[in-house]
Formats: C-alpha cells, structure tokens, sequence
C-alpha cells in the first residue's frame, strides 16, 4: 500500500491500469474486485459494454473501459480485473487491464484536468494526481457511467 502524506485532507482511491498508463476511482465508489471468467454477450447493447456477467447474486453490466475510452481492446489474462462500481443507483462491472492497489492521496497532490482535455476524452477525469514520480488520471464515475451520449439520436 502506497500512501501519499500531506498537510491537508486526503482521499482513498483503487488503482487500476488501462492502456498502460494508471487511473484511479475513489474507494467509496468501488464494491468489490473479481477476476473475470465468462462474460456473457447481450446482442445490441453498445460497442463498449462486452455484457453481463453474475456477481455475488447479482446480475452486473460489464462496461470494457479500454473500449469506452477509445482504446483498442485487448485479450483478458489473469491480470484482468472486474471493478464492481456502484453509483447513483446503478451498479455496473468495469473492465480493466489491472487492479490491485489501494492508496490513500493527499488532496494537496490532485490537480485538476487541463482545459484543453476536458473538452475532449478528458472529460471522465475528475483530476489529476502526482505521486511520486507517476501520474494518476483520477476518474469522475458519474461521466464514465453516463451513457447519454448513446441514447442521442444519430444524424
């Protein structure tokens, strides 16, 4: 567990890697993480969700972040994780290259997004964190779990 100490308040997060780079949600957000055995297809849902799989009695969408981000996808190994996520009522299973660390961030060490990124992809940051010598993109659930772009109609 890494830790990163400051005068002010701090935050608890799960990091996770993606595309070789590390992201990071806060704790709070974060119900549990599995590996991921068999993901079931749900024909017509949309190009980032791979479908649903079955998590402790509960039947949970799988959002593959690699996909929703823009990234090119790759195959699951045994470093694949499940983060289980709950927000605004919803719970959904994000997909995830790695996952397993737990690090508490001083408040004093999140720096917020660019301007000319959050216009962009960057919109499902919620900041950015140094610690140490690496940076972490810390993610806004709410924007990542907002599909409302693929309830819009297409021209």
């Amino acid at each position: 567990m890494a830790s990163e100490k400051g005068s002010g308040t701090s935050q608890s997060f799960i990091l996770f890697e993606l595309a070789n780079t590390a992201y990071a949600l806060k704790s709070d957000v974060v119900q549990q993480m599995e590996m991921v055995e068999q993901i079931t297809p749900v024909p017509n849902s949309p190009s980032f969700v791979d479908g649903v799989v079955f998590v402790r009695g509960q039947v949970v969408p799988v959002v593959n972040l690699r996909a929703r981000f823009g990234f090119d996808r790759t195959v699951r190994d045994l470093r694949t994780r499940l983060m289980v996520v709950t927000h605004a009522g919803r719970t959904v299973g994000l997909l995830v290259d790695s996952a397993r660390e737990f690090i508490t961030v001083s408040t004093e060490a999140i720096n917020q997004p660019p301007e000319t990124i959050t216009a962009l992809s960057g919109r499902y940051l919620a900041g950015i964190a140094s610690i140490g010598e690496r940076l972490v993109l810390i993610l806004d659930v709410a924007e990542v779990l907002n599909f409302q772009e693929i309830a819009a109609p297409t021209p």
